[in-house]
């Protein structure tokens, strides 16, 4: 059965996945409308393979775990869902999705094109789905570059899986709504329309 909470009037209240390229800025929309309604939305920390930089916390940023734990955690499905993504392991799980439930509230995940697939085939949540995409993938470029974590080639790497993921959220049925964010406040905007709205399509 999918985990689940409830609205305060005793109505289901579905998770809000939100997705999108590497660069679009899903993490400072997610925390700008969890920090302009504390009380309604809450998030949970990913687990991942991949090495902590410097600027990152633990348990914070990510839960940062090796390929051995990743692969035991998969093994007795603690996962809601899974992925791989520039070679490295990133999982949602599925006792720290229950627990915020528990609490009530939307819970808002950030999750990549890959987990997505992963966590529709797998039918353990019953989320709405939110594609944050950038006006093109020059702006994107752009963005990466600004950043001044990536070299050219993990760069050149991360547009050619944004390529794919740009045309994936296009597919029908997957994406309750797809925001372009060329303006980072009527992004937030739109976004914050449809997270507040549980009548809202989707």
């Amino acid at each position: 059965m999918a985990p689940t909470s409830e609205h305060r009037d005793g109505q289901p209240n579905r998770s809000i996945v939100i997705s999108g390229p590497s660069g679009v800025v899903k993490d400072t929309l997610i925390k700008r409308l969890k920090d302009a309604h504390p009380s309604k939305f809450s998030t949970i920390v990913s687990h991942t393979t991949r090495q902590k930089r410097p600027d990152e916390k633990e348990g914070v940023d990510y839960c940062f775990i090796s390929s051995t734990q990743f692969r035991s955690m998969i093994h007795w499905e603690e996962f809601v869902e899974h992925t791989i993504y520039n070679g490295h392991h990133y999982g949602t799980s599925e006792r720290a999705v229950r627990l915020e439930l528990k609490i009530g509230g939307t819970l808002l995940l950030d999750i990549n094109i890959g987990g997505v697939k992963s966590l529709q085939r797998s039918q353990s949540l019953n989320p709405r789905y939110v594609f944050i995409r950038p006006p093109n993938l020059d702006a994107l470029k752009a963005r990466l570059k600004a950043r001044g974590t990536e070299d050219e080639e993990s760069i050149k790497g991360r547009l050619a899986e944004a390529e794919a993921e740009l045309e994936f959220a296009e597919t029908a049925g997957i994406f309750d709504m797809i925001i372009i964010n060329d303006d980072l406040d009527e992004a937030y905007r739109h976004l914050e329309e449809f997270a507040c709205d549980n009548n809202y399509p989707g």
